[in-house]
């Protein structure tokens, strides 16, 4: 996703979405891989999200986490939000609840 001078790209060798500003490392929203325990689809618990402090203030964890969700959807994943940032974005865009993951099935 690319708009205005930043773009976003999942790193999935290391479980996290990267935000870039000018191809500079402007911060990411990590994630742990959940494996369902039945016929569920495998979920991505969105744990920490971190906007480096250069790059705080500008808008840049909307994005990142908008593209992070849309992004999970369209692989057939579904997503949890143990992040803040990822709750109170879903908070605010409640159409993103839509992918939210059911309880944890242990």
């Amino acid at each position: 996703m690319t708009a205005v001078g930043h773009q976003v790209t999942h790193d999935a060798q290391n479980h996290r979405y990267v935000i870039t500003v000018d191809g500079a490392e402007a911060g990411y929203a990590a994630y742990v891989l959940e494996t369902p325990v039945s016929d569920a689809p495998a979920v991505r618990d969105f744990n920490h999200t971190v906007i480096a402090p250069g790059y705080r203030g500008q808008g840049l964890s909307s994005p990142l986490i908008r593209f992070a969700l849309y992004d999970t959807l369209r692989t057939d994943l579904t997503y949890r939000a143990t992040c803040s940032a990822v709750k109170h974005f879903i908070d605010k865009h409640p159409a993103y609840a839509d992918g939210l993951a059911g309880p944890v099935q242990r």
